[in-house]
């Protein structure tokens, strides 16, 4: 106790804290427009829980994950050596992280440009065989989102160790991300799912964010700056033709 009250009356953990969370928030992007894409392909009714279970299961996991942080640090030590390059798990993670995200991606934006997906006949299909395909999808929907939080907890853990050595500012920082992406997860995945050219856009940041991991497991690196920098000019150039667009409309109805 006599810790915890120390660390509440130190500027530098309160520091140290601001910062966590920024960078817990900013790396959140990335999953919460996964998430949004992911529980938009599921039955409204099933969207919310999807989102609830899955970042719920993604808290609890981060917290695992926390609670085993000398684990975690080892993930950095080379595992394999492969053309006199060393790999760690972490590194294999990244890249096996960054494929998924890149054949989801493209397995996505096939599926919009193609039209598929809602197209299929019903024909001979009884209730209980929509019943168990719901069940099925909303199970894989919370398997992959589990995944992939997995994938971007590792990474953000082992930057937040090299931020702060307290394991309660940590775990406080975690929870004030996951609570704010609660808040945001739905009016977010509303927006995405409203809008064609945003699914779009969004596809595109989850090719680069799974270039950009894999480029990292492989020993390459990209500041996440530059990155968010680009995301956050392209939704920008997007919001102004939505803009335009609505404007447009609103002048032909007139």
């Amino acid at each position: 106790m006599d810790y915890l009250i120390g660390l509440a009356q130190d500027p530098a953990a309160w520091v140290a804290l601001t910062a966590l969370v920024a960078m817990e928030l900013v790396l959140g992007i990335d999953n919460l427009i996964f998430i949004s894409i992911l529980t938009n392909k599921l039955p409204e009714a099933q969207r919310e829980r999807a989102r609830t279970v899955g970042l719920s299961g993604a808290l609890l996991m981060r917290i695992a994950l926390l609670g085993s942080l000398f684990w975690i640090v080892s993930l950095k030590e080379d595992v394999i050596n492969i053309l006199g390059n060393g790999f760690s798990w972490r590194d294999i993670i990244l890249i096996l992280g960054g494929l998924f995200l890149v054949y989801k991606a493209t397995k996505e934006i096939h599926e919009h440009t193609e039209h598929k997906g809602n197209e299929e006949s019903l024909t001979g299909v009884t209730q209980a065989d929509v019943t168990d395909t719901a069940a099925k999808n909303f199970a894989m929907a919370i398997a992959q989102i589990l995944m992939v939080d997995l994938v971007f907890s590792i990474d953000s853990i082992l930057t937040a160790v090299g931020m702060t050595n307290h394991l309660p500012i940590m775990i406080l920082a975690v929870l004030i991300t996951v609570g704010v992406m609660f808040v945001a997860a739905g009016p977010l995945a509303n927006f995405i799912g409203r809008h064609p050219s945003i699914v779009m856009l969004a596809l595109g940041f989850l090719l680069m964010i799974g270039a950009v991991l894999i480029m990292e497991g492989m020993g390459g690196h990209i500041e996440k700056g530059y990155i968010y920098t680009a995301m956050a000019f392209a939704a920008f150039i997007e919001i102004l033709q939505m803009q335009g667009r609505k404007a447009a409309a609103n002048k032909k109805s007139h």
